[in-house]
């Protein structure tokens, strides 16, 4: 991922000035880590050490998903609902 993308999907997801690290920053940057990797492992399907990173930044949005239920269930509900994810 490059540093303009990233960039450009911190300002969409900030929820103020300057933040980097709140739960929808995080998750929003996983989720464009997932799907860079899903496309990977398409043509690449032994690429088994990719697989397992992979199946761990899964877990870790899942877990942030959880936090942010647990927190504040409009935000969990509009994160999700803004990248499109299931659940």
């Amino acid at each position: 991922m490059d540093s303009q993308l990233k960039a450009e999907i911190i300002a969409k997801f900030a929820t103020h000035e300057g933040d980097t690290g709140s739960p929808e920053v995080q998750i929003a940057l996983l989720t464009e880590r997932i799907n860079h990797l899903t496309e990977h492992l398409k043509t690449h399907s032994k690429d088994n050490h990719s697989r397992r990173g992979l199946f761990q930044m899964v877990g870790k949005r899942r877990s942030l998903l959880n936090y942010l239920r647990e927190v504040d269930i409009e935000r969990y509900r509009a994160i999700v609902a803004k990248l499109d994810l299931r659940k």
